[in-house]
């Protein structure tokens, strides 16, 4: 009986939100808050799945097929990420030929802005390649590549690339989200992070094609009329220049769209620097906060009264993190002041708030 074991963090967007689906850069970090899966031989032709964290502790119980000896996947549930991970790694030479009876546990809160559902994909790849393997060398980015053709372009979905690659590669990540998914570790340290839960359920698929297709409306327009523009060198001289021909309802998008570029692109040099500047990072966090709740308008008044209170309780810098109408932030605290700022968050109306590391991306246990 042959047991193997997975883990995959969560992930905390620090500067990018809503900017991956366009193909500009982010910058993200895995946290200590993690997605285990345990499969252990069974002697059957199925893979019997149990999540226990499921359904308020009810858990959760099913069994698909094993394809590579049935021909075919059962699919019990619409929109399973999990099967739809089967039949991406089968396209990579992944033969599911054995039964498993598998756990998924985790304490990434559900919906909460934090990707536990990119998490269990990112394990779950990991986990089936470990066990199966596959005709590609087994590297972090072919994990990520896989969980991202299965949660999004398997789907069909408006989301983009930062949580999948987040989660597989690990620590803290500037990722190119173009075709080429080129990216740069930016290390490790990074102290005082401290998430707030709203218990407020986010709104990823509403939100992130509505935000999704007012940007790009918004920047074909632009394209349509001037067509050596481009996104990734814009602006804000562009958006003054460009501004009248775009519809007043889609213009807030194409602002922020800009706008949170430019803030990342500085956030960027910061990292680069041998110490880090906590307090310009706070800054821009806040910064590109402001951006994601006045253009974007994504956040709910528990959250704006929570990012009220972190700030005002001595965080350097504090946001959202998510597609937004719900879910957690991140805020940066001073050394010292985390219990501070943890109070004031659970006063304000977080239902959990906790201090977070940057963590390693996912492993084979």
């Amino acid at each position: 009986m042959s047991a193997i074991t997975v883990k995959a963090p969560g992930r905390i967007c620090l500067f990018g939100d809503h900017q991956d689906y366009l193909e500009l850069p982010i910058i993200a970090c895995a946290i200590d808050r993690y997605i285990t899966i345990s499969g252990v031989t069974n002697g059957e032709d199925y893979l019997n799945f149990h999540l226990p964290n499921l359904r308020n502790g009810k858990g959760l119980s099913f069994r698909e097929t094993c394809p590579d000896l049935s021909g075919s996947i059962h699919n019990p549930q619409n929109n399973n990420h999990l099967t739809d991970t089967l039949n991406v790694v089968r396209r990579y030479g992944c033969r599911i030929d054995k039964g498993y009876s598998i756990t998924i546990t985790g304490d990434i809160p559900i919906n909460a802005g934090l990707s536990s559902s990119s998490a269990v994909v990112v394990a779950w790849t990991q986990w089936l390649l470990a066990t199966f393997g596959c005709t590609s060398p087994i590297t972090p980015k072919l994990v990520a590549h896989i969980a991202y053709e299965a949660e999004v372009l398997e789907q069909n979905s408006p989301g983009g690339k930062m949580d999948q690659y987040t989660s597989a590669l690990g620590n803290i990540l500037y990722l190119e989200t173009d075709e080429q998914s080129n990216f740069k570790n930016l290390g490790t340290q990074l102290e005082g992070l401290i998430i707030g839960v709203s218990g407020i359920p986010k709104d990823t698929i509403g939100l992130l094609g509505d935000l999704r297709g007012n940007a790009l409306r918004a920047i074909e327009k632009v394209k349509s009329t001037y067509s050596d523009f481009m996104l990734s060198t814009a602006t804000l001289r562009d958006y003054e220049l460009y501004k009248d021909i775009i519809n007043a309802s889609e213009l807030p998008f194409f602002y922020a769209a800009i706008q949170n570029h430019l803030i990342t692109k500085e956030a960027l040099v910061c990292f680069r620097e041998s110490v880090l500047d906590y307090k310009k990072i706070g800054h821009l966090m806040t910064a590109h906060h402001k951006v994601l709740r006045d253009s974007l308008k994504i956040t709910v008044p528990r959250i704006d009264a929570m990012i009220h209170a972190a700030l005002n309780a001595g965080a350097l810098g504090a946001k959202i993190v998510g597609s937004g109408g719900g879910g957690s932030i991140c805020a940066l605290a001073p050394k010292g002041k985390e219990p501070e700022i943890i109070k004031a968050l659970t006063n304000a109306g977080a239902i959990a708030a906790y201090k977070v590391n940057v963590s390693q991306g996912v492993q084979t246990l």
